[in-house]
């Protein structure tokens, strides 16, 4: 997926989860976070940030603060960007000939990102995106979800059912080892991930090829359990 009117700027305060206070060509902006999750290590006052120039004169913010550079890495910290990734990822063949592919498909009481024909196996897909890394390694979740615990029974649930079940984090950077639960902010999510695994669904994990305008699904990385 690609960005226009991207701008430059220089992170200076976030007041809450929703808006931000960025400096973009010499003047302090109040910019849209398009991220509701805590990213504290992310945005340290003084961080180099993209922020994309919004089309729309009567929204109330001009911009949407896109992605962050944490030392040379750049990371999308973009919480739409994931589900726009894989949607090309899965077009373009990322994991195997698939057909039928829709998104926000409901089964049970469960909301799932994607579903899709694969083999023939009706099959269903729940997307996470990871923005948490520290030395290479990457951790998910930021912070406690009981929704993401329920998405992992409700794929357990599919695949009993006879149907594929697949959840991929989507690492919203490149150049990392690993990925692993984050047991110590949320360990209810890791004991779910590892029952869904060892009943049968598929946990993928992709690395991304992040720019200033764009970020497109890269290669596989180890999930540990």
């Amino acid at each position: 997926m690609e960005y226009a009117n991207m701008q430059p700027g220089i992170f200076l305060s976030r007041p809450n989860r929703f808006i931000a206070h960025v400096q973009i060509g010499g003047r302090e902006e109040i910019v849209h976070v398009k991220n509701t999750g805590r990213c504290r290590e992310l945005l340290p006052e003084g961080a180099r940030v993209l922020c994309q120039k919004s089309q729309n004169p009567a929204r109330k913010t001009g911009y949407d603060l896109i992605s962050v550079y944490k030392g040379r890495r750049l990371i999308n910290m973009d919480s739409q960007a994931p589900n726009q990734a894989v949607k090309e990822w899965l077009l373009s063949g990322g994991l195997g000939p698939v057909e039928n592919v829709r998104a926000e498909t409901v089964h049970g009481d469960s909301r799932f990102d994607f579903s899709f024909t694969l083999a023939g196996k009706p099959c269903f897909l729940e997307v996470k995106g990871v923005t948490l890394e520290q030395d290479g390694v990457c951790a998910f979740p930021d912070a406690p979800t009981q929704r993401g615990a329920k998405h992992l029974r409700g794929l357990q649930q599919c695949v009993a059912e006879g149907y594929g079940g697949y959840v991929l984090f989507v690492i919203q950077m490149t150049d990392v080892s690993c990925l692993h639960p984050n047991d110590a902010t949320d360990p209810a999510f890791g004991k779910a991930l590892r029952e869904a695994a060892a009943a049968g669904v598929q946990v993928l994990a992709m690395d991304c090829t992040v720019t200033e305008t764009a970020m497109v699904i890269g290669k596989r990385v180890p999930v540990v359990l």
